[in-house]
């Protein structure tokens, strides 16, 4: 039988650094904290030249779990560290704005996520969480409060009780799929025909999903916060389905692969 040869996979130098700044932390090697070994002593140790060192190095800090600090000092040079929130919501919003997942997609995701995080957060939230959700709540509720910082308050309330549900997995996950469609969920509220009428409901919602967690009843909280995300996250849906429907794209319901989905996307 002839031999079969299997083709070998290419890397770029900064790819393998990666690879081995990987290695290093699954092994326990490197842990959050720990500080790397400067440029000037880790590139020649590891066999690539500092501008390949230095791209990799800027490819972790972008994903979260590094932070270089330049200059010279004890606080200087690249440290490891955990920050996924902003990484992953940054990662999310880009996939998102490319088409990679459509409206529906994060509709979905939303509901499911928070649905657990506000059943869990009935049974885990803090009296100091629940009282910074309850600022919010009033926050959001003063007239004064306009479109914009209502849409960040908003994003603020959700992902407070993402984090009190005591996964933050859950929370971090939550977090970023809000992210994603913040800058749409805006346009929506600047698109309503009675802003302070829409306000009112939507802060209404807010207050009661609030109070029944307070009174531990989660899975009252859960069905009502699906209802929340539904009422105005649901619109954004219909209306690229509308969108669709007028680009003759076919794309249809939720059973879009992902191709269906980036055309989608390009028509909303």
């Amino acid at each position: 039988m002839p031999v079969e040869w299997q083709p070998v996979r290419q890397s770029r130098t900064h790819e393998l650094v990666l690879q081995s700044i990987e290695e290093q932390v699954f092994a326990g090697e490197l842990k959050a904290g720990d500080r790397l070994p400067p440029e000037r002593e880790l590139a020649p140790v590891l066999g690539v030249s500092r501008s390949a060192l230095r791209e990799a190095l800027r490819v972790l800090e972008t994903i979260g779990v590094l932070v270089a600090q330049p200059g010279r000092g004890p606080d200087s040079g690249a440290r490891i560290v955990r920050n996924p929130d902003d990484a992953l919501g940054r990662l999310l919003r880009l996939h998102f704005a490319l088409g990679s997942y459509s409206l529906h997609d994060v509709l979905e995701a939303r509901v499911v996520l928070e649905r657990s995080s506000w059943e869990a957060a009935a049974r885990h939230a803090s009296p100091e969480d629940l009282d910074a959700a309850g600022q919010l709540v009033r926050r959001m509720g003063e007239p004064s409060v306009g479109v914009a910082e209502f849409n960040d308050l908003d994003t603020r309330f959700h992902v407070l009780i993402a984090g009190s549900s005591g996964n933050a997995l859950t929370s971090t996950l939550t977090s970023a799929v809000r992210e994603s469609v913040r800058p749409l969920i805006l346009r929506a509220l600047e698109e309503t025909g009675d802003w302070p009428a829409t306000a009112t409901a939507l802060n209404a919602q807010h207050a009661r999903l609030l109070e029944l967690v307070r009174e531990g009843r989660g899975g009252e909280a859960a069905d009502l916060v699906e209802e929340h995300i539904r009422g105005l996250h649901g619109t954004l849906v219909d209306d690229s389905d509308d969108s669709d429907d007028s680009d003759d794209s076919g794309g249809g319901g939720g059973g879009r692969d992902n191709h269906d989905s980036r055309d989608a996307n390009d028509g909303s």
